[in-house]
């Protein structure tokens, strides 16, 4: 049941009855028209009465909530009314209403200038999402060690894979990948007289060329891909194809790519595959920042998974631990705790072998002898590299102590806070009491780093392109509080004409998006001290984003608005390039250019406009963006274009690249995405 408004000072309305689920029409109330003034509803009725199925009569209690909204919304809730007898998708749940009381000083109770209300504008987030508080250890992988009895077997590993992975509940999304092959000496002489080569996910034979050894790098969707003989100066063209895959390789393009083909080429076998293996006592940080280095390297393309030990433990040994199953004398426990991490590093070399590229090992690892055991499980099959992350602010380690209880399955059956506290410090106590930092081979230190407000890194024994990238982005990293606001600039001049591309104006709609946006910014962040605005170099962007203020912006004597907010223009940040394809609509390319239109209809993520990006090109050069977005401490607005915004999005939302080129990015509407220790939560709002 909602209330629909066609006035501001005087409103003449009646109730409608609308089921909550599915699209049949409105039962509108019986008996006169109600009258609400000045937020009072008029008469003495306090209920509605609806006539159904003939003389059956309905009768609902009524209560009026009245808040301030724009003349704006109200038309246009009038008028999807009008149309479609539908809550209003402009103002999300519920629909429009308006405020009762009359500003202070206003003596002739007439109604103050209207204010946004921004929770009026919340709509639901995608389902995918995360919209609330998610323990980060629950979006870890699945044991495949686990039997449909739900205990574990040690045995069973060595067959794990014969198991469906859907049967297990274990996720099977992986960012699709290209495929690079250097073909092993002993194919090159098969007795056919051809070479098997793998590329992007496809098989082919290609004729066999003297002492031959190839790489093969995908340039698109229906780009041809390159064969050169190591003696030859002309290049023979690979056309077959098939769906076979293996050894995956990163789906990211340029520099990502070419340093993980380097990787793959030098060095033992056991370094193709990469482990980063967490130690750090309880409470300080290592799952969120596992969390966050996997979704940064699925992002890139890596294939990663994040194994969390806390999760094995729980599968086989329940949540009813207490503090003395952590003693370092208790023998059965220790016992126990080095079972369940066995059983995760088998299942985390399983999946290197069928693939996969880079584990995430999180656990307290706080021993040499625990560690020593992981070393010697990986010899021949995978690099390990020790991530420490060590933390000595007691706010902090306090905060996570009472953020662990709140979250943690472990204390999920405990309904006293105060005793799951106390368990947890003992727990911890326990932890101390045996901990040995790490000084065996090769690691990366994080000494204070959590808080953003400097510390130290340390590493040892660290080389190559992968080990680089994953150092660089724990320097810029840290857990700090703090709002990123992701939108499309204004409806544009040519969005309204369906075209793709340019450099257009905003529309009036546009305009109008952008007088909303800054007040929104305005409202939204007005305890802050600071934000940033960024936006593309496009003039659509820059128009949107002009009215939020002056760049740099500096408020005097207005303590609960922004202190400042700069301008950041970023030519990362612009559309992807359709090349010859710009200004066109999609129904002009597919009756010009219709191999075209088919072969990015066939794979968006990699298809690449002529002269034109890819998404994964896009990807590769939003990297910097992302690495900033996640140094900053203070809010961010970042004011930009649909296919760069759904792959900042997918990297937030830990979205499998192949989708990204699908993820819903309208106009008009604000995504917030709230960064902190409890990971990653979104909120929308849909301002027109």
């Amino acid at each position: 049941m909602f209330l629909v408004l066609i006035v501001i000072e005087t409103l003449d309305f009646k109730f409608l009855l609308k089921p909550k689920h599915g699209n049949v029409p409105c039962i509108v109330e019986e008996g006169p028209n109600r009258h609400l003034i000045g937020g009072a509803l008029q008469g003495d009725r306090n209920s509605a009465v609806f006539k159904v199925a003939g003389d059956e009569l309905l009768e609902y209690k009524v209560f009026i909530q009245a808040d301030r909204v724009s003349p704006f919304d109200l038309a246009a809730s009038w008028r999807v009314y009008q149309e479609n007898f539908q809550r209003s998708t402009v103002r999300g749940i519920p629909d429009v209403s308006i405020a009762s009381a009359t500003e202070a000083g206003n003596e002739n109770g007439s109604p103050a200038s209207l204010e946004l209300d921004i929770e009026h504008y919340v709509v639901p987030a995608p389902s995918s999402a995360n919209s609330g508080p998610v323990y980060a250890a629950n979006m870890t992988e699945t044991p495949r060690s686990l039997i449909r009895s739900g205990k574990f077997s040690r045995n069973d590993s060595s067959s794990s894979s014969s198991h469906s992975q859907k049967d297990l509940g274990a996720s099977v999304d992986r960012p699709g990948g290209m495929e690079v092959i250097v073909p092993e000496t002993a194919k090159l002489s098969l007795e056919s007289g051809l070479v098997e080569s793998k590329s992007v996910g496809t098989s082919s034979n290609i004729q066999k060329h003297e002492g031959h050894r190839g790489l093969f790098v995908d340039r698109g969707v229906g780009s041809p891909r390159l064969l050169k003989s190591s003696s030859a100066s002309t290049f023979s063209l690979d056309v077959k194809l098939d769906s076979e895959s293996k050894n995956s390789m990163p789906a990211a393009a340029g520099a990502v790519a070419a340093g993980a083909i380097a990787d793959q080429m030098l060095g033992p076998k056991e370094d193709r595959h990469l482990a980063i293996v967490l130690v750090g006592l309880p409470a300080r940080g290592k799952t969120f920042t596992a969390a966050k280095l996997t979704r940064y390297l699925r992002w890139l393309g890596h294939d990663t998974k994040h194994f969390n030990v806390g999760k094995y433990r729980r599968l086989k040994h329940g949540v009813n631990q207490t503090a003395d199953f952590f003693r370092g004398d208790n023998l059965e426990g220790i016992e126990a705790r080095n079972e369940v991490a066995a059983l995760a590093m088998e299942d985390m070399i399983s999946w290197m072998q069928e693939g996969g590229q880079v584990g995430i090992f999180d656990a307290t690892n706080s021993t040499r002898k625990r560690r020593n055991m992981l070393m010697k499980m990986a010899e021949g099959e995978c690099k390990i590299i020790f991530l420490e992350t060590l933390c000595n602010d007691r706010n902090i380690i306090e905060r996570n102590i009472r953020l662990k209880v709140q979250q943690s399955p472990d204390y999920a059956e405990e309904p006293d806070f105060e005793a799951g506290y106390n368990d947890f410090k003992v727990r911890l106590e326990n932890y101390e009491k045996v901990y040995e930092p790490v000084e065996e081979g090769s690691y990366i230190k994080m000494i204070d780093m959590v808080s953003g407000n400097g510390g130290q890194i340390q590493v040892n024994n660290i080389s190559g392109y992968l080990p680089g990238r994953i150092v660089f982005f724990l320097v810029n990293t840290h857990l700090t509080p703090r709002p990123i606001l992701l939108t499309r600039h204004g409806e544009s001049r040519d969005n309204v004409r369906g075209r793709i591309g340019g450099d257009s104006a905003i529309s009036d709609s546009g305009e109008l998006y952008a007088k909303k946006l800054s007040n929104f910014v305005e409202r939204r962040l007005k305890n802050e001290k600071a934000a940033s605005i960024w936006t593309s170099t496009l003039q659509r962007t820059i128009l949107t984003a002009t009215p939020i203020g002056g760049f740099p912006k500096v408020i005097i004597n207005a303590p609960s608005a922004l202190n400042f907010i700069i301008n950041i223009q970023w030519r990362a940040l612009d559309e992807i390039n359709a090349g010859v394809c710009d200004g066109m609509t999609y129904e002009e390319i597919k009756k010009n250019m219709p191999e075209e239109y088919e072969s990015r209809k066939k794979d968006k993520l990699r298809y690449r406009y002529p002269r034109g990006e890819s998404y994964l090109d896009v990807i590769q050069r939003l990297e910097p963006v992302i690495i900033e977005l996640e140094r900053q401490r203070a809010p961010v607005v970042v004011i930009s274009h649909q296919a760069v915004l759904r792959a900042l999005y997918a990297y937030f939302a830990d979205r499998p690249l192949k989708e990204i080129p699908h993820i819903e990015m309208p106009l008009h509407t604000i995504i917030e995405i709230q960064m902190g220790v409890t990971g990653v939560q979104e909120k929308r709002y849909k301002l027109m």
